[in-house]
């Protein structure tokens, strides 16, 4: 039997128990749920970096959206203060749609 420890999304045991399988499951602690969004966060960010193709990228990408909106609730947010914070920063720093890459800064 595959062991994963790993957070999944809220509809998985419907869909393995749908295979007709049997597995376990556990309800993380606050604290706990933080750690493990912020490991799959690495997890989705790796599956992003290996996305061959412009759809694969972009599935990937979904999923990483997804993990914001979870980590903006954890913080008593919402993915639109989110947003909002980040026009903010945009409009102060600037995004990254100019491609700058700064090689070295002379003191």
């Amino acid at each position: 039997m595959p062991i994963y420890n790993k957070l999944v999304r809220d509809r998985i045991p419907e869909v393995i128990e749908r295979t007709g399988k049997s597995f376990n499951t556990t309800i993380l602690s606050q604290e706990e749920y933080i750690k493990e969004l912020k490991k799959k966060s690495y997890e989705e960010l790796e599956e992003y970096m290996s996305a061959e193709t412009n759809e694969e990228a972009l599935e990937e990408l979904a999923d990483v959206l997804e993990i914001l909106h979870a980590f903006a609730a954890v913080h008593g947010s919402s993915i639109h203060e989110v947003e909002e914070i980040r026009k903010k920063k945009a409009e102060k720093r600037g995004g990254f749609q100019e491609r700058i890459f700064l090689v070295d800064v002379e003191d």
